[in-house]
């Protein structure tokens, strides 16, 4: 029996799917209404901006971009000299901004027992 490995997109794509559907399930309360939840596509930018820019320059260095694989190189330069992990900045960043955007207390909830536990 093999074990499939799961990488981090996997659950970023599970954590979106998850504040979505908690969002109109659970609203409970709406913390961020009206125009201020378009603040929400700020840190969406800034975390598409990272994970592109980090995976540039992985693949530039010909290295992998899959935790778990040997490296062949340490970059310590552009993104990564802000992060050692740019990419979960990123995810963190895109989910932060995807709750921002929803403006609920259930998507705010999910983000920090995604992120801060």
């Amino acid at each position: 029996m093999k074990i499939e490995k799961r990488y981090p997109p996997t659950y970023f794509n599970s954590a979106i799917v998850l504040m979505i559907v908690s969002h109109f399930i659970f609203p409970i309360i709406y913390l961020i209404i009206g125009y201020w939840r378009l603040l929400g596509l700020l840190p969406i930018l800034i975390g598409i901006y990272l994970n592109l820019a980090a995976d540039k320059s992985l693949r530039k260095n010909n290295t992998t971009v899959k935790p778990g694989e040997e490296s062949e190189a340490l970059i310590t330069d552009g993104v990564f000299s802000i992060s050692r992990n740019p990419m979960y900045v990123g995810m963190a960043l895109i989910l932060l901004g995807i709750a921002i955007l929803l403006g609920s207390v259930s998507t705010f909830l999910l983000f920090q027992f995604l992120f801060i536990s």
